[in-house]
């Protein structure tokens, strides 16, 4: 009986001890949220593949019932006759793709990381600063804009764009639509995750790595080949990690610029084959994961990429001589066109009598331009409006504006906490497999491409009878952007020494006053950003939830069906609201709090 009554205090000491550390508490709470949030979605989707449709091919073939369990939707889509043209060619596409997006997001951003960080290039900070506007500005910005530039009626059979209006160049069907174009328009957009990324190496490298090889008299080719270059291998590893599932579930570049990918692919046969349509998100998911898979096994190796030591704080640069005038001017140019000249253009066509027909400016007759696009009030009489209003006087816009505020708003905010809590207790008990399972399972979705996701929580909010609201799009934004958050979050507390907040313990101070009035003011800029990256990416989201609800519900959904509709205008003045609202937060919070995408990296 004694022994009874110690064994059950025994136990309640450990439990007692265990919930008294509030990173015990936080990640019991988050893990089990997390798993539910994260797992759950993934469970549903793969149940959805083997699922009978009422109404798709899989009930007509099989006569079965609606949720009855079948193979024939992985047979079809493997083995059937259609499956080149539903999945083995849209994989292909998607594959080399998202590999050419890498190389050229790697080569671009890591150039331009090594001459901001190791070289004495002009107009750094400008250029910094620049530099990722195209990562801010909506995916399918730039693809919008090369449509609008490159097409041409003799060529892609529309309007013709301002190279073949006012120069009479015709490109090849090649620049303007397919894999090529694909690929350019999202290295630009991806290419800011390899500046961030490399800058931060070469920025801290020690510069006696490069000196030993100077002392043996290595030429300066080879040793930026063999030692510059290897040391960088983590950051371009991290790189791939991050664009090449992105790249794979990008929806928007693909459908303005006329590829055939696994993400239009899902959009095609969602109706008539809706079991096909979630293997492939399953497809996209897996690919997700097995880069996650390899990237860790290659740097879990024993290879060493220690680049930081205490024996040098000085990092040389090379001196580019007259270049370091030439290069920067190339970069100030290349940056006015994949930066300033998206926002000039798609102003430009707000007030085109008809979008992308440009061919009236040759002559100089600036006479036919219209502002009927933005202050129209009564449809009557008004050509081409198809009974909408004036983009200053159109409820549904102003609507969907405010649903897409609301719906960043409250995922920046969810998203930072749970980022910024569980990023807190990882690096609190970071020894701790639990920890080390938390901390995978908030990263998991960044990893899926975002379609993926968006198919998951789809068929997840059904079972939940929430489709179509805004409870759903917030549960799946603040999923997917969770990873933001914590990775600022983790990155900034192991920064942080324990005897700091074991100072504060010790003169019996809450464990909310030692958050609030010293962990968080110290590293304030740093988790200001976990809730300033959700917000901007959440604002120009359109893969993640355009099958989550209507098409009003929120701004980038409204501008995908106004672009169906032929409304060019009125998708151009969307984008170009979207991008000036971006453009104002990402200023104010820099400015308030000196959080900013590219901190440390520029000069």
């Amino acid at each position: 009986m004694v022994q009874t009554v110690l064994y059950d205090q025994m136990k309640y000491n450990r439990a007692k001890t265990f919930f008294y550390k509030p990173q015990n508490v936080i990640l019991l709470l988050f893990g089990i949220l997390l798993s539910i949030t994260t797992i759950a979605p993934i469970v549903y989707l793969f149940q959805d593949t083997v699922a009978v449709h009422a109404g798709t091919i899989d009930s007509v073939k099989t006569g079965l019932k609606e949720g009855q369990m079948t193979l024939y939707n992985w047979v079809d889509l493997f083995t059937g006759k259609l499956a080149k043209v539903n999945l083995w060619r849209p994989l292909f596409n998607t594959v080399v793709l998202a590999v050419l997006t890498c190389f050229i997001s790697i080569f671009y951003g890591g150039t331009f990381a090594y001459l901001v960080t190791r070289t004495n290039m002009k107009f750094k900070k400008y250029l910094s600063a620049i530099f990722i506007f195209p990562y801010i500005m909506p995916q399918w910005t730039l693809a919008m804009v090369w449509r609008n530039a490159f097409n041409s009626n003799a060529v892609t059979h529309g309007s013709d764009g301002l190279l073949a209006s006012l120069c009479g160049i015709n490109m090849p069907l090649w620049w303007c639509q397919g894999i090529f174009p694909c690929a350019v328009v999202l290295g630009m957009h991806y290419a800011p995750f390899a500046y961030i990324l490399i800058g931060g190496i070469f920025r801290n490298m020690d510069a006696n790595l490069e000196e030993a090889a100077t002392i043996l008299d290595t030429p300066k080719w080879k040793c930026f080949l063999h030692v510059t270059i290897p040391l960088v291998k983590p950051a371009v590893l991290s790189t791939i990690l991050l664009v090449f599932g992105s790249a794979m579930g990008s929806y928007p570049v693909p459908h303005y610029l006329g590829l055939v990918t696994l993400s239009t692919k899902y959009v095609g046969l969602s109706s008539s084959r809706a079991g096909e349509a979630s293997i492939i998100a399953v497809i996209m998911m897996i690919f997700g994961v097995a880069i996650l898979l390899l990237n860790q096994e290659s740097t879990s190796s024993r290879k060493n990429y220690t680049t930081v030591t205490g024996k040098s704080g000085q990092i040389s640069k090379a001196n580019l001589g007259v270049g370091k005038y030439i290069i920067a001017g190339f970069f100030i140019v290349f940056t006015l066109f994949t930066s300033i000249y998206p926002i000039i253009s798609f102003a430009i066509e707000t007030f085109l009598p008809n979008p992308g027909a440009y061919s009236f400016l040759k002559a100089g007759d600036l006479s036919q331009l219209t502002t009927k696009w933005w202050t129209t009030s009564d449809t009557l009489g008004e050509y081409g409006l198809f009974g909408q209003l004036g983009m200053l006087y159109n409820v549904q816009i102003r609507k969907a504006f405010g649903g897409q505020l609301f719906v960043a708003l409250c995922c920046s905010l969810i998203a930072g906490t749970i980022g910024t809590l569980v990023g807190y207790a990882v690096s609190k008990a970071r020894r701790s497999k639990w920890a080390a399972y938390v901390n995978s399972v908030a990263f998991l979705p960044y990893l899926m491409p975002s379609l993926s996701v968006g198919v998951a929580f789809l068929i997840f909010g059904k079972h939940l009878s929430i489709g179509g609201s805004f409870l759903i799009l917030i549960i799946t934004g603040t999923v997917k952007y969770i990873p933001f958050a914590s990775r600022a979050s983790l990155n900034s507390m192991l920064q942080l020494s324990g005897e700091i907040e074991e100072a504060a313990l010790i003169q019996n101070i809450p464990w909310v006053k030692r958050m609030f009035g010293i962990i968080i003011p110290i590293q304030k800029t740093s988790i200001i950003s976990g809730f300033l990256l959700p917000f901007m990416t959440c604002l120009r989201e359109l893969t993640l939830f355009m099958l989550l609800c209507d098409q009003f519900k929120i701004m980038t959904t409204a501008m995908d069906y106004f672009d169906e509709m032929g409304l060019y205008a009125f998708s151009s003045g969307m984008n170009l609201i979207l991008i000036i609202t971006i453009l104002i937060f990402n200023a104010l919070v820099n400015k308030l709090t000196g959080a900013s995408i590219d901190k440390g990296v520029g000069s």
